[in-house]
């Protein structure tokens, strides 16, 4: 069955899982590669079950996102949260690189089912009630969640090896059963506060076998919308580089402060507090996100062109500082000004999609972060490695720059035919209702009359 929930209500019940989503997390981030070498694997062990972990989750993106649209959001968040559980028990026994490997892979296919169904149920729970209403706080609150359940999740997780009486890797797995128990709370969660939005046509077995033979027809129709939709063409772009610039940060940052700081250890210590205080900065910049947007008058443009020219200064400044603590206020700054513009350019997504094909065009952007991220890991140590670490960096500010110039083609009123039209403030599209249908005329059968409903639920294009 389905209900009905208030905006605020969705809103609060988004909010919460999401922090229950990261925290298991954060918990895990600050022991795993220790725990690891504990082990006996040696760092290229570990770089091949991370690799491993990309390959996997850059493989599912597409499928698993149409999986959502298909069966539903809530069994696919619970499949995520099952296959998460499973990776971190996996990983807290494992004793070889087989195993970590394992450990990795299931990983990795949870964190393929988790990239767009739950902010796909918020947005179509709050349009079910309030079409075209602004997404902007709600987002924007989400993404401080995120954040603050990775850096209260990653405190939990570093300390809790020092306050048990054990040492060695029966220390550092602790950590992991603590965040597989998290995890089967964020499960439970799911089960009682997801409510879905429609009433499935089948159920059991029936339903996910139905929903895996339209998978392969909702990514169809959701590249073909995506070929045929500049804006959201543009958003992939700007999906992409934000991966090569968070690559050249979180692979070349850690090297640069330890540089700064004079030894590895040092290095270490200070790059775990930098990026702890860059999550909390991440969670104060979605939360200014709608300020943001009054500010430049609902203009994404301006919001998105200046935040990212402001973040290329502070890589440049990161890469060329001095000291650990003037590049260590840079690095926190990049990370405050991409927190705040997120928001805003995701609420331009949903405004260029349906209900039926959400799920999948987030799919979409998340592989299109994750190619950047790729592409960054094979190039920039290369360029680090021949040209120094600062022009590695230098070449993430680069990319920053490029994404201001593609930030200027983002306007949120912009149509096929209408090329230019700026959306109202707050970061609304204004779209022309009758333009719905159209748009779902790619979608074959069922997911045709699925997406004419969804159009009419929503109260103007996605």
């Amino acid at each position: 069955m389905t209900g009905v929930l208030s905006p605020e209500a969705a809103r609060r019940r988004f909010v919460g899982l999401t922090v229950l989503r990261w925290l298991p997390v954060g918990v895990a981030v600050p022991v795993s590669v220790l725990l690891a070498t504990e082990r006996g694997l040696s760092p290229a062990d570990i770089g091949v079950t991370v690799a491993v972990y990309g390959a996997v989750a850059l493989l599912l993106e597409l499928p698993t996102g149409g999986l959502a649209d298909a069966i539903g959001h809530r069994p696919v968040l619970v499949l995520s949260g099952a296959f998460t559980i499973a990776g971190l028990l996996t990983m807290a026994l494992a004793d070889s690189l087989v195993w970590f490997v394992a450990a990795w892979t299931l990983k990795g296919v949870a964190r393929a089912l988790d990239s767009g169904p739950l902010e796909s149920w918020y947005v179509d729970t709050v349009h079910r009630t309030e079409p075209g209403s602004d997404l902007t706080p709600g987002l924007s609150r989400a993404a401080a969640a995120d954040a603050a359940g990775l850096a209260v999740g990653a405190v939990v997780g570093g300390v809790l090896p020092l306050l048990v009486d054990r040492s060695g890797a029966a220390a550092l797995a602790l950590p992991l059963f603590l965040a597989a128990g998290c995890g089967v709370v964020h499960v439970v969660a799911v089960l009682l506060l997801v409510v879905p939005v429609r009433t499935p046509t089948a159920s059991g077995a029936a339903a996910l076998h139905s929903g895996v033979r339209e998978v392969p027809v909702v990514i169809r129709a959701t590249v073909r919308l995506v070929l045929t939709d500049p804006l959201l063409r543009l958003l992939l772009v700007v999906s992409f580089l934000v991966g090569l610039v968070l690559t050249a940060l979180e692979l070349l940052g850690p090297l640069h402060l330890a540089d700064l700081a004079g030894s590895p250890e040092a290095g270490s210590a200070a790059f775990g507090i930098v990026t702890a205080v860059s999550f909390a900065a991440a969670a104060v910049g979605s939360l200014l996100a709608p300020a943001l947007g009054r500010a430049t008058r609902g203009s994404v443009v301006v919001s998105s062109a200046v935040t990212s020219v402001l973040g290329a200064l502070a890589i440049a400044g990161f890469a060329l500082a001095p000291a650990v603590v003037a590049a260590a206020v840079a690095y926190v700054t990049f990370y405050l000004l991409n927190g705040a513009a997120w928001p805003l350019r995701q609420q331009l997504l949903h405004d260029r999609t349906t209900a039926s094909q959400r799920s999948t065009t987030l799919s979409a952007k998340s592989l299109a972060l994750m190619l950047g991220g790729l592409v960054g890991n094979l190039l920039l140590p290369r360029l680090a490695e021949g040209a120094g670490l600062p022009a590695g960096l230098l070449a993430g500010a680069g990319s920053m720059l490029l994404l201001a110039v593609v930030s200027l083609g983002l306007r949120a009123g912009r149509d096929a035919g209408a090329p230019g039209r700026e959306a109202p403030a707050g970061g609304q599209s204004a779209h022309d209702p009758g333009s719905r249908d159209d748009q779902s005329g790619s979608l074959p059968g069922g997911l045709r009359e699925r997406a004419r409903a969804g159009a009419r639920v929503h109260g103007r294009a996605r």
